[in-house]
């Protein structure tokens, strides 16, 4: 089937994306083709457009981790109880299904685990065919742009905040980069678990809209130090946990605002991914370092549930339309917005 898509045939900036007609291929025994009606922009998107060492794509390659939008069809043996015209969200992971960290819930670390629009095509078409097992029912509350806003940042905000760190009531939780979809989306689950946040960003603009997200104390890094801000907050303590995707010189400072036996969960590293580290600061401190990437496909039914109950809300900093995708990768680049950018497919 030929459907409309926004795709890259080569590596470069905003320019290299383009509208063009694709063949998304038969519809599978066990897909459902869904008309996309919004797709969430993350980070991976720049960082695939770009170019990566490890990326071998198939062009022409459409990116797109994050969509939502309306069964159009179904193969002939797709499970579960979907019918044609439901709204839907899409799990990003796809896994193999079969092996043992698969059966064990935790398919984000099967040995074939990819993401859409990063090492397989994603949601940047008017069509698109998913496995049946990606489908997540919309939640009637949420618009299709407010659910594209949630798989891929809440999956990995969920698993770092409480799969890794484990944050409990009353600890001291710094998060970095506030504006951010990650971000935005930890600062909440942290203030669910009981923590005590602290956010950082970049610019004064952002620091209330962390505040009304649950940030007891938002630093400005560009006029502050963050390290020294976070020790006077802490009484000299230091925080318990730090959620970073930043990387660079944050995560070397990172070390120092940690309490002793504190933990620093990354999940990127949007600022450079060799930090320089001290590592007598990590062990005599016994500094836990654990990374993080995406998180178990089940958890993304608990999340819409508990956004569906106003528990945990998507943030978005604009909402741009198909024809601008450019834009909104500009946005996204110089972040200049606080939550997720989304497009609407028209």
């Amino acid at each position: 089937m030929l459907t409309d898509a926004i795709v890259l045939k080569k590596h470069g900036g905003p320019e290299v994306l383009e509208r063009a007609s694709v063949d998304i291929g038969p519809l599978g025994a066990h897909e459902v083709r869904v008309r996309v009606r919004a797709v969430g922009l993350n980070h991976l998107d720049l960082w695939v457009r770009r170019g990566m060492p490890h990326l071998k794509l198939d062009y022409p390659h459409r990116l797109g981790s994050d969509l939502a939008g309306e069964i159009e069809s179904l193969g002939s043996e797709v499970r579960g109880s979907f019918a044609v015209g439901d709204k839907v969200l899409v799990a990003p992971g796809l896994s193999c299904g079969v092996c043992v960290r698969c059966a064990a819930g935790d398919d984000n670390l099967c040995g074939r685990y990819r993401i859409l629009g990063e090492n397989t095509q994603g949601g940047y078409a008017r069509f698109v065919n998913v496995p049946d097992a990606n489908l997540v029912a919309l939640p009637e509350r949420l618009s299709f742009a407010q659910a594209a806003a949630i798989p891929l940042v809440f999956l990995t905000a969920w698993q770092m905040v409480k799969l890794k760190a484990q944050v409990t009531h009353g600890q001291w939780v710094l998060v970095h980069a506030a504006g951010s979809g990650v971000s935005s989306a930890a600062i909440q689950m942290a203030k669910m678990c009981g923590a005590r946040v602290i956010a950082t960003t970049g610019s004064d603009a952002k620091v209330e809209r962390a505040r009304a997200l649950g940030a007891e104390h938002v630093i400005n890094y560009a006029t502050e130090d963050f390290v020294r801000e976070v020790r006077r907050i802490t009484d000299k303590r230091g925080v318990d946990v730090v959620i970073d995707h930043v990387g660079g010189e944050v995560f070397s400072k990172s070390i120092a605002a940690c309490a002793w036996g504190g933990q620093i969960v990354t999940c990127g590293a949007t600022a450079g991914h060799a930090p320089a580290i001290d590592l007598r600061h990590v062990f005599f401190r016994q500094i836990a370092i654990k990374g993080s990437t995406m998180g178990p496909r089940s958890t993304l039914f608990s999340l819409t549930e508990w956004v569906s109950r106003g528990l945990l809300e998507p943030v978005i900093g604009a909402v741009l339309p198909w024809n601008r995708m450019a834009e909104a990768h500009e946005l996204l680049e110089g972040r200049s917005v606080f939550g997720k950018v989304v497009v609407e497919v028209d």
